[in-house]
């Protein structure tokens, strides 16, 4: 597997030659259609953005509104290209559009039980997400080892559950996504947006903001306002200078109302833009930029992490500017514990005996204790058959 410098600088020797970078969506549900249409909303004529899933007749539809859309608002630019015909159940099938395409980029935004969000069933009955990390792994799991049978070198982001999902794929010494997206992206702003008021600031962007937490606590921030208990880690600057302020003020202020449904996925959509969008930009603009990523490099929990091209060769590493990477591990495995996973190691997945209890009670199902590499497939339709399917609504 290579490196994500490697892949980094793969991509800006391509880009400083002008040719297209192609970006490749895996599963084009409301995550990878939103997407589609932030990407297209670049402008960029040295883009191909390529669908890629098992319904092509239902991503025509799909592709085309986007691409009437941008053409009335004067921005398509970009080459969108239609991939049928993947099978994210077979490796193969994967593999063999990744070798046809040779994509620069991967979103990984596909679901093994689709058009429901897992959290309106766990966060009321157990409040905790970690469960569903079996379901979350299994595509992404499937699209690694098709990255590695093709020999693409793509850089890889993750859209579901990546907190968990990437280091399990790690810690089985695995192919692994660089990136994951979501939950820190969602809640940054939040905060920004409270001390924009409190300070008197008229630019969201002027405002850096450093976290270092897993979904756990993105959900009960959002939904709640308190930490649960936690000192988590968080500073914020504007325009270098440490704004010092209320953290449970902060924190009362994260809690605004948001929508439930598919809407929710503009978010995720977005945090996938953001990654996306800061490789091409610090590579382009000889830039160092700046992003919030969970599950980032195999890491267990959500991460600032720079991607530098200001020097040369792009590189990539973890902000250690405000938090040391050894308090960031141990924040994030704190946070993680209260969403229901204990640890992941040597290709095992641990989950909290809380947790356990709380399926038992709520669910009247036993889940094991360990899940094991091998068993992700059984354990992952255990889940489905016996909690999805009874209490999705």
């Amino acid at each position: 597997m290579q490196t994500l410098q490697d892949k980094l600088q793969k991509l800006q020797r391509k880009t400083t030659a002008g040719e297209t970078v192609t970006v490749m969506i895996v599963g084009l549900g409301s995550v990878g259609l939103y997407l589609l249409d932030y990407l297209v909303g670049m402008a960029d004529p040295r883009l191909e953005i390529v669908v890629a899933g098992r319904d092509a007749k239902k991503m025509e539809s799909d592709v085309n509104i986007v691409r009437t859309a941008a053409a009335i608002r004067g921005t398509l630019r970009s080459r969108i290209t239609i991939a049928g015909g993947c099978d994210l159940e077979r490796v193969e099938s994967i593999a063999s559009i990744l070798g046809q395409y040779r994509p620069d980029l991967i979103i990984n935004s596909s679901r093994v039980f689709a058009g429901l969000k897992y959290g309106t069933i766990s966060w009321h009955n157990l409040r905790a997400y970690g469960i569903w990390t079996p379901l979350s792994v299994r595509y992404a799991k499937n699209i690694m080892e098709a990255h590695e049978q093709a020999g693409c070198g793509a850089i890889v982001i993750n859209t579901s559950y990546s907190d968990a999902v990437i280091p399990w794929l790690r810690s089985a010494g695995r192919a692994y996504p660089d990136f994951g997206s979501g939950n820190l992206n969602h809640l940054i702003p939040r905060m920004k947006f409270h001390l924009a008021d409190r300070f008197g600031i008229d630019n969201l962007n002027d405002i850096d903001v450093t976290l270092a937490v897993s979904h756990f606590h993105d959900v009960v921030i959002s939904k709640e306002g308190q930490a649960e208990g936690q000192d988590i880690l968080l500073a914020a600057s504007y325009r270098g200078g440490e704004l010092r302020f209320d953290r449970d003020e902060l924190l009362r202020a994260c809690r605004i109302a948001m929508p439930t449904d598919q809407k929710r996925n503009m978010m995720n959509a977005s945090s996938n833009f953001n990654i996306i969008e800061s490789i091409l930009g610090a590579i382009r603009g000889g830039e160092c930029r700046k992003v919030h990523s969970p599950g980032v490099l195999g890491e267990i929990g959500g991460y600032p992490f720079l991607i530098d091209a200001s020097r040369g060769p792009a590189e990539a590493r973890f902000d250690t500017a405000r938090f040391t990477m050894e308090q960031m591990r141990e924040a994030n495995r704190r946070s993680i514990y209260l969403d229901g996973i204990e640890d992941v190691r040597e290709g095992t997945l641990y989950y909290t005996d809380e947790l356990l209890a709380k399926a038992d009670k709520a669910f009247g199902v036993r889940l094991p204790k360990t899940v094991r590499f091998d068993e992700i497939e059984p354990v992952g339709e255990f889940i489905i058959e016996r909690i999805i399917r009874p209490n999705a609504q």
